[in-house]
C-alpha cells in the first residue's frame, strides 16, 4: 500500500489525498470539509459512480437495487450497517437501477438487489440477492474490501 490513497468525496466529489496511516481517523474533504467517511453508503448517479470507481485508491462496494423492490428494502438497513463496518477500507454506493438504467445494462444486472465489488475499476466480485449485514460484510472482505 503506498503512503497516501486518493480517496473521492462522497459530497462532491473531489479527490482528495489521505494517508494510508490516517484513513480511520475521519478525514474530512479539502474542498467542502466534509467527513469522507460517515458510516453511510453514498448514492450514486452515473456521473458519482464513475468517479468513485476510477479515483478511489480502495475498494467500492455497490448495491444495484430499485424502490419497487421488496427484497431491496429489506436489505437496506443492513447495507447501512455494513458500510459502518467496512468503511473506511471501502467505500460502498446505491445506484437505483431505476435512475440510472445504462449503468445496469452496462453492467448487466439482471436481479437486484445485486452486491458488486469493484478494485481499481473493474468488477472482482458479484452477489445477486437479500442479505443481512453480518454475511455483507464477510463476502465483501472475502473479496477483497
Amino acid at each position: 500500500m503506498s503512503d497516501s490513497l486518493h480517496i473521492v468525496c462522497p459530497h462532491c466529489l473531489a479527490v482528495n489525498r489521505v494517508p494510508a496511516d490516517r484513513l480511520g481517523a475521519s478525514p474530512t474533504c479539502g474542498k467542502c470539509h466534509k467527513p469522507l467517511f460517515d458510516g453511510h453508503p453514498a448514492e450514486a448517479n452515473a456521473t458519482a459512480f464513475e468517479k468513485h470507481l476510477t479515483r478511489n485508491d480502495i475498494p467500492v462496494l455497490v448495491d444495484f437495487w430499485a424502490p419497487w423492490c421488496g427484497p431491496c428494502k429489506m436489505m437496506a438497513p443492513h447495507f447501512v450497517q455494513a458500510a459502518a463496518q467496512l468503511e473506511p477500507r471501502a467505500r460502498l454506493l446505491k445506484v437505483d437501477t431505476d435512475a440510472e438504467q445504462a449503468l445496469g445494462a452496462r453492467y448487466n444486472i439482471r436481479s437486484i438487489p445485486t452486491l458488486a465489488l469493484f478494485r481499481d475499476g473493474r468488477e472482482v466480485a458479484r452477489q445477486a440477492g437479500a442479505t443481512n449485514s453480518a454475511a455483507i460484510v464477510q463476502w465483501a472482505r472475502t473479496h477483497g474490501a
